[in-house]
């Protein structure tokens, strides 16, 4: 897919199966309904110019291709003020991030150039003691664990919904 006119492009890295699971079932669980329009993910860039879609292709290729999965794992719980996340952390995914936002540098919304916070988002846009009563039943059996990274994706973002441009896998 191309993306559509003037649509701004969202790139993500990709879950593997079980740990996608995991986290989208909470979402589904905890997200309300009528705001959730999206899997769970977790994003590394909020808002890419269109014009951009050739280039960041063939960089999210080479970051990729034949590039062994980053390394990384669901590190704590992360308070969103009226929602709730996991905090991500990986040395790996975060050099990609900083390499993709060096070549975009000029071109990144305040967002997308402040310091990347990675988190995947399970609950928002809910009363502040609702997310809060969230982090505390979560906090009663968390453990951090690995998370499996499987490749980037790149998105077209349409008003809500997003429409796939492009995957790419790793290793």
């Amino acid at each position: 897919m191309t993306t559509p006119a003037g649509a701004p492009i969202i790139v993500t890295a990709l879950l593997g199966k079980q740990d996608f699971a995991y986290v989208d079932g909470l979402r589904r669980a905890h997200f309300p309904p009528e705001r959730n329009q999206l899997d769970a993910h977790l994003t590394m860039f909020h808002h890419l110019m269109p014009s951009l879609e050739a280039e960041l292709r063939q960089r999210l290729n080479d970051e990729t291709r034949g590039v062994p999965a980053p390394a990384a794992r669901v590190a704590g719980l992360m308070s969103l003020g009226r929602g709730t996340a996991f905090r991500i952390e990986s040395i790996e995914l975060g050099r990609i991030r900083h390499r993709l936002a060096n070549a975009f540098a000029m071109l990144l919304i305040p967002q997308d150039a402040a310091p990347w916070r990675p988190h995947i988002t399970i609950q928002n846009k809910v009363q502040p003691s609702e997310a809060k009563a969230l982090i505390t039943t979560l906090a009663a059996e968390f453990q951090p664990r690995p998370l499996a990274i499987t490749g980037l994706a790149a998105w077209a973002y349409l008003g809500g919904p997003w429409a796939l441009i492009s995957r790419h896998m790793f290793r």
